[in-house]
């Protein structure tokens, strides 16, 4: 016997209610409340463990042990995870149309299948021969790996029950569907039901599983918000179509660091890891070219070293001047503008100012503040900055440096990468790094003062 049920949900926050309205009270997002009909059936919670079984036990009582882990097969791939893929852990990983979401677990399905035994890898959007096509690409065939083409979430519970894999893969969840819900697949009640249903198939077989999500233009999750709390680990796979770089960003991690990334190199036989991204980061770099310097930043506990640039040049026929940046965050970008009109001085209110990072990484830190002014200054004065000098510092509104932190570590990879000289905050007292030559600078005057011999 069946009841259909008329509800109505949030695709933004997962809110449910009894009716249509134009905002939603949960998250205050207007025009995200959509109609959801949900057919109710007396055995559609038989795969929750049966309740009499459950009982509270007093938190004393319970004997604490270390994760167990298993390795990836992929080093950056282990440092963003927190050493490794936790048993029974259920983790989601995003990113943007094509960017290699597929290719990167096809290589950690394969890798996990010739060291631990079978990994089960589920497709909702490929064929088989699609994925085999794949595989032979990456040349990484191995027997252990077994596919399956299917989106119903009842016959992969029960493929995933009976065969017992050390590893599940699920590409997509926004493919899969419960056919006790009537709404179509990748609408908030199947995903929400989706992410539900493996999350309790993972803790109770104590089964890894990777969800692949959608994201939308924004570069959110597809769905509602629950997807992103029921897992235990978040990761996003950042990069662009035009440029080889990726990297794998922890943002929420039960079982580490979310301060941690992963960056790899996109070839034609699939990811490799980049040994030495500071290296490549500049092994392009114009030398003696005003608007470009170098600016040690921190991604987790990894120092790397990129180049800023920046392109000021006089507005056409007395318009608004353009402001357009490329890897920074265009807040603190407007703010290093403001300072520098303020207090130093520059002209900059009829000049159009670009600021890109090469290599298409994006930052966020502070610390890059004073790489941003140091650019822009170079440009207007059109006076290069040293090769071999990089620059430290957040800028605050007064103008003043202030401190940063892992500045040893910021200076270590300077002088590792044949850096002669650095100007850092004078907040970051005694530092000593053999190797290289340190300036400390109080204010954007005096280290702009420093760089350009004032």
């Amino acid at each position: 016997m069946t009841k259909t049920i008329v509800k109505f949900v949030c695709q933004n926050c997962g809110n449910e209610f009894s009716r249509w309205q134009g905002r939603c009270s949960g998250c205050g997002e207007w025009n995200t409340i959509t109609e959801e009909r949900v057919t109710a059936r007396k055995n559609n919670r038989s795969w929750i463990t049966d309740a009499s079984t459950q009982k509270p036990v007093a938190i004393t009582d319970i004997k604490a042990s270390q994760e167990e882990r298993f390795s990836t097969g992929i080093p950056e791939l282990d440092r963003v995870l927190g050493g490794g893929i936790v048993h029974g852990s259920l983790g989601l990983l995003g990113g943007e149309p094509g960017i290699g979401k597929s290719t990167l677990l096809m290589q950690v399905a394969a890798f996990v299948a010739k060291t631990r035994g079978t990994v089960l890898y589920v497709s909702g959007e490929e064929s088989l021969s699609q994925l085999k096509l794949r595989a032979e690409r990456l040349n990484v065939l191995t027997p252990n790996l077994e596919v399956f083409a299917e989106a119903n979430l009842a016959v992969i519970g029960d493929h995933i029950r009976n065969l017992q894999p050390n590893l599940v893969l699920i590409d997509s969840i926004q493919t899969v569907y419960q056919e006790d819900l009537s709404s179509a697949p990748g609408s908030v009640g199947q995903v929400r039901e989706a992410a539900t249903y493996f999350l309790k198939l993972a803790k109770s077989l104590d089964i890894p599983i990777i969800l692949v999500g959608h994201v939308t233009k924004g570069g959110e999750f597809a769905g509602p918000k629950v997807l992103e709390h029921a897992v235990d680990y978040v990761l996003y796979f950042e990069g662009e179509n035009q440029n080889t770089f990726r990297i794998v960003r922890g943002v929420k991690n039960r079982f580490g660091s979310t301060n941690e990334v992963g960056i790899f190199d996109m070839t034609d036989r699939g990811l490799v890891e980049v040994e030495n991204p500071s290296g490549l980061l500049l092994s392009e770099r114009p030398l003696n070219s005003s608007g470009s310097v170098v600016v040690p930043c921190m991604e987790g506990s990894r120092p790397l070293l990129v180049e800023l640039q920046a392109l000021v040049g006089k507005t056409a026929f007395g318009g608004i001047p353009r402001r357009q940046t490329t890897g920074v965050d265009y807040q603190r970008f407007s703010i290093i503008l403001a300072v520098l009109e303020k207090r130093q001085g520059y002209p900059l209110q009829n000049q159009d100012v670009f600021v890109n990072v090469a290599g298409g990484f994006k930052l966020t830190e502070p610390g890059v503040d004073l790489g941003i002014a140091v650019a822009i200054a170079s440009s207007v004065r059109n006076i290069a900055v040293n090769p071999q000098w990089a620059v430290i510092g957040e800028i605050g509104l007064s103008g003043e440096i202030r401190a940063v932190n892992h500045i040893d570590l910021r200076l270590r990879e300077l002088v590792k990468l044949g850096f002669k000289h650095a100007v850092i905050p004078a907040g970051n007292r005694h530092v000593s790094v053999e190797g290289i030559g340190i300036t400390q600078a109080k204010s954007i005057s005096q280290a702009l003062t420093a760089i350009f011999h004032d």
